[in-house]
């Protein structure tokens, strides 16, 4: 009789263990969930990373996370995540600034995927999976067919309202400037004081740091920088520093 109990014990000890364990011939359906479980799980936290400045320097998204970035980018969480970071910049601007209404007080915008969005371009070229081809991504450019984001489009409004300065500080070539003009401008944009774009010169820079010499340049000239805005973190580091930098999310491409 004890013999009896001791094997089907030890016969429900295997049971259990089997049952819970990753095996592939027991239960291979559990098993594939588990992989795309953890596949998912990888990718979102790829795509966290990136955003937190964790993750630099990549050419191209991790081919097996493509389709997860591009489910995120062209999702309703994107836009949830824009509109919660243009909703802090509001915050921020109903209790921070004391504006002197001297013409000083200035606010600072990157453009592409900022103002407008170049998801458009990327839809058709590999979605982060493909290395950017500048030559395409600069043709597409010229024909100033970005659509504008409108989380970004209300707060560039509200701001120009109060009486800051906006200057847009963009990444694009020099000889890009009439068509990214036009584009901003197709879409709604206006009154902003300066465009600055990348001369011969600024080419062989990192953007980190063309992007700092444009901010040294305004605060020589006096402009109190109540604010950054941008979709890389090359848009909002260096010195010196605004007085408050907002990031929205951007996992297609890193630009240092």
């Amino acid at each position: 009789m004890a013999r009896k109990i001791v094997l089907i014990l030890a016969l429900t000890c295997l049971c259990i263990g089997l049952a819970a364990a990753d095996w592939n011939i027991l239960n291979p359906i559990w098993n594939i969930n588990a992989r795309q479980d953890s596949l998912k799980n990888y990718c979102e936290s790829w795509r966290i990373n990136v955003g937190l400045n964790n993750i630099r320097e990549f050419d191209v998204v991790p081919q097996e996370c493509v389709a997860h970035i591009k489910k995120y980018m062209t999702s309703s969480q994107y836009d949830a995540d824009c509109q919660r970071a243009i909703e802090e910049v509001t915050l921020y601007l109903s209790r921070c600034c004391s504006l002197k209404g001297d013409g000083k007080d200035a606010w600072i915008f990157d453009v592409d995927d900022t103002l407008i969005s170049t998801i458009p371009y990327f839809k058709k070229h590999g979605f982060g999976g493909e290395k950017v081809n500048s030559s395409s991504l600069e043709a597409w450019m010229e024909e100033s067919k970005a659509p504008a984001l409108d989380h970004t489009f209300k707060l560039f409004h509200d701001i120009k309202d109060r009486g800051m300065k906006i200057f847009l500080v963009s990444s694009r070539k020099e000889t890009l400037r009439s068509p990214t003009v036009d584009n901003l401008i197709n879409v709604g944009y206006h009154g902003w004081s300066r465009l600055f774009l990348r001369g011969f010169e600024d080419e062989y820079m990192h953007v980190e740091q063309y992007k700092s010499q444009v901010r040294k340049t305004l605060m020589d000239q006096g402009y109190r920088i109540w604010g950054i805005v941008g979709d890389q973190w090359s848009s909002l580091k260096g010195l010196p520093e605004a007085k408050r930098t907002f990031k929205l999310p951007n996992s297609i491409y890193y630009m240092s």
